[in-house]
């Protein structure tokens, strides 16, 4: 499992962390949108900053799989 587990948290991330799948932020009308399948600039960014300190965290602080 040690060779598959970091590709699979960072699936799991990617596919979780989706701008408007479960949550969006910032959202359009409030500061969290919930499940509203749309998505902004502003969101991707967040997103990507949030998936990114997932990865850190799980990845090198944790050293989960490694």
């Amino acid at each position: 499992m040690n060779d598959w587990g970091a590709p699979l948290i960072a699936a799991a991330l990617f596919a979780f962390l989706q701008p408007g799948l479960l949550l969006q932020i910032p959202g359009k009308h409030h500061p969290i949108d919930f499940m509203n399948m749309k998505t902004s600039a502003a969101a991707i960014f967040v997103h990507a900053i949030l998936f990114a300190l997932f990865m850190i965290l799980f990845l090198v602080v944790l050293h989960i799989f490694c």
